[in-house]
């Protein structure tokens, strides 16, 4: 248990309501705390690219999930494929995976078939009203990622600092970072 002194340093107040000329709350808690809030920062950042991403399409009236796109790009290349080699590809879980793709059938977007190799296996691909909407989407695509080039060059290519911290995860987890950190403590005599 943390308790008194040591507790505070891992508690702090919440942001204030004043506002840098930028619109920024001046007592930023995940920017004060730099690497020790990347996670934070990370859903920050995430959360925020999503929402304007989602007011794209509403303010032009397309009915789309920012999760769809990786799915979507993936069937657009290779035709058809697993929930499984989907998630293997995209790098994210079978489960986020299996939940997009059931909104995406549910919407009519991609349809669900037997796999003629394996019955077992469900192979998903595009539906004629899916391609309809992957190239009335096609040129807001290309502005988004011209401005996600713009973006990334404005911070200093960022996605370079991702790589390497994709790459310093798959060389250690953060589990394993944690655990280094507490497995020490806990054998300590009592």
């Amino acid at each position: 248990m943390i308790g008194g002194r040591q507790c505070r340093r891992y508690l702090s107040p919440m942001a204030k309501d004043e506002t840098a000329p930028d619109d920024r709350p001046t007592d930023d808690y995940s920017r004060s705390k730099g690497g020790q809030a990347l996670g934070a920062r990370l859903r920050r950042l995430s959360e925020r690219l999503d929402g304007d991403g989602t007011r794209i399409y509403a303010a032009r009236g397309v009915a789309f999930e920012q999760r769809w796109f990786g799915i979507l790009n993936q069937l657009i290349l290779k035709g058809s494929a697993s929930v499984g080699e989907l998630a293997s590809t995209i790098r994210i879980t079978h489960v986020s995976v299996s939940q997009a793709c059931r909104s995406l059938e549910k919407a009519g977007i991609i349809r669900s078939t037997a796999d003629p190799a394996d019955a077992r296996r469900r192979s998903l691909s595009l539906t004629p009203a899916g391609h309809e909407l992957v190239e009335r989407l096609t040129p807001l695509w290309d502005a988004f990622n011209a401005a996600a080039a713009d973006l990334n060059a404005e911070a200093g290519d960022v996605v370079a600092a991702l790589d390497r911290l994709d790459d310093a995860l798959a060389r250690k987890s953060m589990f394993d970072r944690i655990s280094d950190r507490i497995d020490p403590l806990l054998q300590k005599p009592g």
